[in-house]
């Protein structure tokens, strides 16, 4: 979603604003601005387009000041224009704001703002709240902090601002509420970012801000962190844990061919200090410290959107094999709009790359009423989810910087098995041969998935046969049904090209009516017990003229005869496969995507953190 970057200090703002722009990039954005104070000067620069628009249209302006804040717009309310972007200046220009989020009263403020002569210039939400601002700062004579409190009081929604005014030159005032963002602290200066991302460069000292938190940047002093009702608050300050290289693309043409080949060493982190040396044990704090509860446990709730809704059908599968406990997997938009029925002894995991979609949170909100046990799944540390939360485990695979997720989905998929192990283990549920074939085999797949990346060359030059097709069907079964869904959901995002994902047996119901000669299928087919089903339906697409890519076991022959194209995947248990198989997925889409000159890393109208509804 939008992305904001701030800075006070002593340096020069501009070249800090963007290159933390940049940073966020990968967000997804259609337009960016930077705001900056120089003297009694509050200048406000943006354009529709690109960082690098926003870098040609300030090259005759002035861009001196050591005060500002800068933004990249995903639009929500009006269209992507110079005008709609963001930093928005108040009505006098005495303030300018930028915003992450959806005000959802907006229209009745702005309605009431008009009847009082207030004028507008823009179709945005974020400039009702810095008119609002404005409107009360002058009506009550108030400080700038008491006006941003006093609007604040007044708006329903989610946001994420960061606000200046020339008259106080030497401040920047920022406030979120369900939406993130964090204040780096350096050497008599403050950076401000919605996350970590633009910061990092700078400084490894953070301060999350909660909900309903207002921040106070000053030169010279220390952050001030207040409530709405100015209640002092004493903030908590990390030290991050990331380094720059993990942000940058160290050598590949794009983030998201970078981040499908960390994924084996990713996988290794995530595993770290949970599964023993010798690889027969498998530790989850989460499962130690809340043992009784998560034993009680009578039902499992998954609750994700996109690919992590994905990987928690993976999870249902894992968890109720080996712990034999029921489990819904549900689409967090949908579950928070309905009544489910939710008690204290169900458990529910909430799931999310960025730890800060907005339809995952307001889930928790709705199962946290009911008594429910909260265990997050997140992988940026620090994230709204993971403060949200009762328990969970982060997934430790870096930042991902790709708009669309791999290395995220895969870490998901190991915390979820790790997580039915332990807890099947606990319930004496699964047999100490099973547990610890699992258990070995979990070790053995970052250097199983190697093996699948050393065909990168072979899928490059497999897609471009498939750049013609405008649709494709992905069919698996059992435990790769859920990464025939992913396969799919990773066309579509980068590519453009339409993919649906379907149970292989469900073919014949509907989808079969579009197989012809022009239709490729990818169908993961690998030598497990429904082997001979899938076998059947592979025969069923051929004899209708269907082009097949198979994703096969090593030393398949029985399907490789059959298949137009064949990847081989190593042989690993049924219940580990989605982890090897969703890898020449990733590559499918990736080089069909390349192959199409299409924007890899920023696909059209996506947004890597999902904030608003």
């Amino acid at each position: 979603m939008c992305g904001i970057v701030g800075y006070i200090g002593s340096r020069d703002a501009y070249p800090i604003l963007i290159k933390g722009l940049k940073r966020l990039e990968y967000r997804g954005y259609d337009s960016a601005g930077v705001a900056l104070i120089n003297n009694d000067d509050l200048n406000v620069y943006k354009t529709k387009g690109k960082v690098a628009d926003l870098e040609s249209f300030c090259e005759a302006k002035n861009i001196s000041g050591h005060v500002g804040i800068a933004h990249t717009r995903w639009a929500t309310h009006g269209e992507p224009s110079s005008v709609n972007a963001h930093p928005h200046y108040s009505e006098s220009k005495n303030l300018a704001i930028i915003h992450n989020g959806i005000i959802e009263n907006y229209a009745e403020i702005k309605n009431n703002l008009i009847a009082k002569g207030v004028k507008f210039r823009s179709d945005t939400d974020t400039e009702v709240l810095v008119q609002l601002i404005e409107y009360v700062q002058v009506k009550k004579n108030l400080d700038t902090l008491t006006a941003v409190q006093v609007a604040l009081h007044q708006v329903i929604g989610a946001y994420a601002i960061a606000l200046l005014d020339k008259r106080e030159p030497n401040q920047i005032i920022a406030a979120r509420k369900q939406s993130p963002l964090v204040v780096g602290i350096g050497e008599n200066e403050f950076f401000l970012g919605s996350d970590a991302s633009p910061i990092i460069e700078f400084t490894d000292k953070v301060v999350y801000l909660e909900d309903g938190s207002i921040a106070v940047m000053r030169l010279g002093e220390e952050l001030k962190v207040v409530n709405i009702l100015n209640r002092e608050l004493n903030p908590l300050v990390h030290t991050i844990d990331m380094n720059l290289g993990q942000i940058e693309k160290c050598g590949y043409p794009h983030f998201m061919l970078k981040e499908i080949f960390e994924q084996p060493e990713c996988l290794k982190n995530c595993m770290r200090g949970r599964i023993n040396a010798d690889a027969d044990q498998v530790t989850l704090s989460a499962v130690i410290d809340y043992k009784e509860r998560l034993l009680a446990a009578k039902r499992i709730i998954i609750v994700a959107c996109g690919t992590s809704w994905h990987a928690g059908l993976i999870g249902k599968q894992l968890i109720e094999t080996f712990c034999r406990i029921p489990v819904d997997v549900e689409y967090a938009s949908e579950f928070r709009y309905r009544n489910p029925v939710v008690t204290k002894d169900d458990l529910v995991i909430a799931m999310s790359q960025s730890g800060e979609t907005a339809d995952t949170l307001a889930a928790i909100e709705l199962a946290k009423r009911s008594g429910a046990l909260i265990y997050g799944i997140c992988n940026a540390v620090g994230s709204s989810i993971p403060r949200a939360t009762d328990t969970g485990s982060y997934i430790h695979v870096g930042p991902e910087i790709g708009v669309a997720s791999t290395k995220a989905f895969t870490g998901q998929v190991i915390v979820l098995a790790m997580l039915s192990l332990a807890l099947a283990k606990e319930k004496g549920t699964i047999d100490d041969q099973t547990y610890n074939a699992v258990v070995k085999e979990l070790s053995l797949i970052p250097d199983k998935m190697k093996e699948v990346l050393e065909q990168n060359d072979k899928i490059a030059d497999l897609s471009r046969i498939f750049t013609y097709a405008h649709n494709v069907i992905y069919l698996g079964r059992g435990y790769s049904y859920p990464v025939a869904l992913e396969g799919a959901l990773k066309l579509k995002e980068i590519s453009y090209i339409h993919a649906e994902g379907y149970p292989a047996a469900e073919m014949k119901h509907g989808p079969i009516a579009l197989v012809d000669s022009d239709m490729p299928v990818v169908v993961i087919a690998t030598h497990n017990a429904m082997y001979e089903k899938v076998l059947s339906n592979i025969q069923e697409i051929k004899a209708r003229k269907g082009r097949v890519i198979a994703l096969v076991t090593k030393g398949d022959e029985t399907i490789s005869r059959i298949a137009d194209e064949v990847i081989e995947l190593p042989k690993t248990l049924e219940c580990l496969e989605p982890l090897l198989a969703t890898i020449p997925l990733q590559l499918l889409a990736y080089h069909i995507a390349v192959c199409k000159d299409k924007n890899v890393d920023q696909p059209r109208n996506l947004a890597k953190s999902v904030t608003v509804e």
